[in-house]
Parts: C-alpha cells; sequence; structure tokens
C-alpha cells in the first residue's frame, strides 16, 4: 500500500460511516490489527470506530467472537465459514453497524495446496434495523502475492474496499 491510499481509503470509510451515522468493529488474524489502525488513523475516528479484536488464536476466535468449535475444526481458521462467523461475532458483541474480519496466511509458512500462502478471507457483516430482516454477513477469498508484509497490507486494502462497498450497497 502506497502513502496516498494509505489516507485515501480509510478517510472513505471514515466518511461513509459519519455520513449515515454508523459504527464498525474490526475482528482481525493475520493482519493482527492493522486494519483498526488504519481505520484509528484518521482524526475523530471516535465518531465510527468503536474496537479491533486481534483474535490470532482458534482459542480467542471461539471465546470471544463466538466462533464454533465445529467450524473451526470443520473448515479451519481459514476459512468462509470462520470469516463469516468473525464478522458477524464482533458486530454482535461491540454492537456495531459493521463486523469487518479478516483471516489468512500470511506466510511465509503454514500454506497448504488448498490454502497456499497469501490465502485470504475477508468477512463483513452488516446490523440492520430490528425487523427490517436486512441484517448480513458474507465473506470472500483472495489470493495475494508477495511476502507477509505485503498480503497483510493487501488484506487491509481489500477488507477497507469491502466494507465500502458494503455500506455504498446498503445506503445506496
Amino acid at each position: 500500500m502506497n502513502d496516498e491510499i494509505d489516507r485515501e481509503l480509510p478517510m472513505r470509510v471514515a466518511d461513509a460511516l459519519r455520513d449515515r451515522d454508523e459504527t464498525v468493529a474490526v475482528a482481525e488474524s493475520c493482519t493482527g490489527g492493522l486494519i483498526g489502525a488504519a481505520l484509528t488513523a484518521i482524526p475523530g475516528a471516535t465518531d465510527y470506530f468503536e474496537a479491533g479484536l486481534t483474535t490470532y488464536a482458534y482459542d480467542a476466535k471461539r471465546r470471544h467472537l463466538g466462533v464454533s468449535r465445529e467450524a473451526l475444526d470443520e473448515h479451519g481458521a481459514v476459512s468462509e465459514p470462520v470469516a463469516v462467523r468473525m464478522a458477524q461475532g464482533v458486530r454482535d458483541v461491540c454492537d456495531v453497524t459493521w463486523g469487518v474480519s479478516a483471516t489468512g496466511v500470511a506466510g511465509p509458512t503454514g500454506g497448504t495446496d488448498e490454502t497456499p500462502v497469501g490465502t485470504v478471507y475477508v468477512g463483513v457483516a452488516y446490523a440492520g434495523p430490528w425487523g427490517s430482516e436486512s441484517s448480513f454477513a458474507s465473506a470472500a477469498r483472495y489470493e495475494f502475492e508477495g511476502d507477509r508484509a505485503a498480503v497483510r497490507a493487501a488484506t487491509v486494502e481489500r477488507a477497507l474496499e469491502d466494507l465500502v462497498a458494503a455500506v455504498d450497497r446498503v445506503n445506496g
């Protein structure tokens, strides 16, 4: 990520959330808090940013986000179901409008044939107004190239892009 993206993308998130009086919390694994750091680098982040949880280990995902043992056993931490549950969990635990999650294999080790180094899942969960049945959660799989730092930086950028896109879709 270059400096321009470092400022521009988090500012787009900030503006989108402030304009709608919405809030966000993040649940991070492979990024270790970098998404939260990008969001809080914007002055006045208290207007929209509630919390960031770095849930690196299985037990942390289970204990703090409500990710089930079954989901972790069956799919592994780096999976769509776990990314979805992480986003839902942080949204609900922190009582915010939006939950964002990131889980992946940043490398240089830890990859497999099915989940090579650079594989990341980004989840986004929305809390619609009660009774509207508009709440949702989804996750997308990405494969990034480069070393650990490059994968983590690309994940931050993708998570912020996915969040802005979802906010725009809901409020479009």
